[in-house]
């Protein structure tokens, strides 16, 4: 049942909603601004700033919202434009228009374990606009028209229109509008493509509305233009118990549905397949989504072209402008768009941590999944953990800090399959053709003697360099070398403890690049050992491996960090701004790496490496084999 079956007069008096602290800069005819420009955001997770407790509901019978159309996706769309209009006979500046989903206000949706008020609203919205974001003469009018891009997201969906006058702690509730919906509402959407466990395998999950008692996940897939088989997939979901901390464990709460993944095994390397996800109902019948395709990897050592994006530290935003007065994630969308354009000319894509930033408001996982869902449909779309996706006081995040907004990790894990032992410890090791990747998770303890020291170690040594020569190292925090400012006040450089266990780790195994997020700008660092350059080059590097070159490449979306005021000897190239990185392979002896901005696409910095077996084999400092004189 929506809420505008319970607004009668009597019950209106009894509807409580309560900003706390809804102080948002916004301004008359507010549009969404793309890259550099927009870079002022305060890094608070917008949805934050409202807190439902209690209020005053003032529902005014001049006051209205309509919305239109009310049938969204009859073609089998996933997302669909609604029109807002709005009227109120005492507009002020700061009116706003929130969107709830599912549009229930009632006790139904509340925990009872929890202090609230009756008649119970204790869901944030999903997202908002003010009134004026269209129309400057709002407060004089009190007419305004909006436009919302809603996804699909298994429930119907209503606008409100909340006045907070002046008394910013007894905000009104002046007028809702009908419910929207989708036609199709548990359809499988937003498919993530990644890596399996094996070379040849690939595996795909996505988000629906059916749980296995209603409907039995499936891919039907084969090679383009072959008849198609069927692979089962498993079915996963979380519940609100399973959140550690507020707020995902209260208002942030939203349903997740339900999370299918399926395993694509015995693939043919280098190969292009299509695949449709599907649900087999009890009646018979099934459910498809849209066709999508995705090239296989190449089988380990395959000397071909190879090309990896990685960056972190994206996050999402909204494509109509909804939460963006705080210009919480501003570059995400401008990254996001020039992947796509550039997406013929990708193999895969590491996201290194600091996904959506829902920071407890599970709705934004969603939204993310829905905005990167033209790339991860069609390359593997692999990620790593970062203190916004597990960080949770008390659950035995290596930082007991509650970045996550009481996720503790469950949302990521589940939303993502990644090849690791253990999905709750993010450390997994993968390959593609001649690159092995070693990702680490730095919300658990890396030390030496730890569990995951032990792991990178072995998954240093694993890689064979004359089949894989590339051997990249990722982490969300920067466990090597950045002139970030906080990090200069702290006089580290580096996260504390960062590199004091595992440098020596990279310079025995060879590693030839490590990629960091979580500061949010670009940075290359020489190559390094012992906070001393051991290569005077700066843009062509051949020869023997004597140092790992650490690159910050945080600066995927969110609002921009800055750097250090001192000047730091070992920093070669220090960039502002959004962007993100690619690694092109070309032989087992040539690899070129490039920073491109999101802004335009455009390389800003590069360096080629150029060398042969023999050069990896060499003896360097700290990185030699043991020798005997015995002949």
């Amino acid at each position: 049942m929506g809420l505008f079956s319970f607004l009668s007069q009597k019950s209106a008096l009894m509807i409580v909603v309560l900003l706390v602290h809804f102080t948002l800069a916004h301004s008359h005819g507010h549009k969404y601004k793309h890259g550099h420009d927009a870079a002022a955001g305060d890094g608070v997770q917008p949805l934050s700033k409202i807190q439902i407790l209690r209020a005053v509901s003032q529902l005014h019978e001049n006051a209205s919202v309509s919305a239109y159309p009310n049938l969204l996706g009859t073609k089998g769309e996933d997302f669909g434009w609604v029109t807002v209009t709005i009227s109120s006979p005492s507009p002020a500046q700061d009116d706003w228009v929130a969107v709830f989903s599912p549009a229930v206000f009632n006790a139904s949706t509340c925990p009872f374990n929890e202090d609230y008020y009756v008649p119970y609203i204790c869901t944030s919205p999903i997202k908002y606009k003010f009134a004026n974001y269209s129309r400057a003469d709002y407060a004089t009018t009190g007419n305004s028209t909006l436009k919302f891009r809603l996804i699909n997201q298994r429930a119907d969906f209503l606008f409100a229109l909340f006045s907070i006058g002046r008394v910013v702690k007894r905000p009104k509730l002046v007028a809702v509008s009908n419910t929207v919906t989708f036609a199709y509402p548990k359809a499988p959407l937003y498919p993530r493509l990644a890596l399996g466990k094996l070379w040849d395998e690939m595996t795909v999950t996505w988000t629906s509305g059916y749980n296995i008692d209603e409907a039995v996940p499936l891919v039907e897939w084969g090679l383009k233009g072959e008849p198609q088989t069927r692979s089962p997939a498993g079915t996963l979901t979380f519940s609100r118990r399973d959140m550690c901390a507020a707020p995902a464990r209260t208002v942030g709460w939203r349903d997740p549905g339900f999370i299918h993944t399926s395993f694509l095994k015995d693939l043919w390397p280098n190969s292009v397949y299509s695949y449709k996800l599907g649900h087999r109902l009890s009646n018979g019948s099934y459910i498809w989504s849209k066709a999508y395709s995705f090239k296989s990897s190449p089988y380990p050592g395959q000397e071909s072209l190879q090309r990896v994006i990685i960056f972190g530290d994206m996050g999402k935003a909204e494509r109509d402008g909804s939460n963006e007065y705080a210009d919480y994630q501003p570059g995400s969308l401008n990254t996001t768009d020039q992947l796509i354009k550039d997406l013929d000319n990708i193999d895969i894509v590491f996201h290194i941590g600091d996904m959506p930033y829902a920071n407890g408001y599970i709705s934004q996982w969603d939204q993310f999944t829905s905005q990167v869902e033209p790339i991860s449909s069609v390359v593997p779309y692999m990620v790593a953990s970062g203190n916004h996706e597990r960080d949770t006081t008390g659950t035995g995040s290596f930082y007991d800090t509650n970045d996550a907004g009481g996720e503790c990790g469950v949302p990521a894990e589940t939303m993502y399959y990644v090849p690791a032992e253990n999905r709750a410890k993010f450390w997994y090791a993968t390959d593609y053709g001649m690159f092995h990747f070693c990702i680490a998770d730095t919300e658990h303890d890396w030390r030496e003697g730890s569990e995951q020291y032990k792991f990178i170690e072995k998954c240093l040594a694993s890689a064979n360099r004359h089949k894989q020569p590339w051997l990249i190292f990722a982490a969300h925090r920067v466990l090597g070398y950045s002139s970030n400012s906080w990090y200069g006040q702290e006089g580290s450089f580096e996260e504390p403890m960062g590199r004091d266990d595992m440098q020596k780790l990279w310079q025995r195994y060879k590693v030839d690049i490590a990629f960091y997020g979580h500061v949010h700008n670009y940075e290359r660092i020489c190559p390094i050992y012992q906070n001393q350059c051991v290569n005077s080059e700066i843009s062509n590097y051949s020869g023997t491996v004597n140092g790992t070159i650490h690159v910050v490449v945080g600066g995927g979306g969110s609002h921009l960090s800055d750097f250090s005021s001192l000047h730091t000897v070992w920093s070669i190239y220090q960039d502002r701004d959004y962007g993100y990185t690619k690694l092109t392979a070309y032989n087992h002896s040539s690899l070129l790496f490039e920073y491109m901005k999101s802004s335009d696409g455009k390389v800003y910095d590069s360096f080629t490496i150029s060398r042969d077996y023999k050069d990896v084999l060499a003896c360097v400092h700290d990185g030699c084999e043991p020798t005997t004189l015995a002949t």
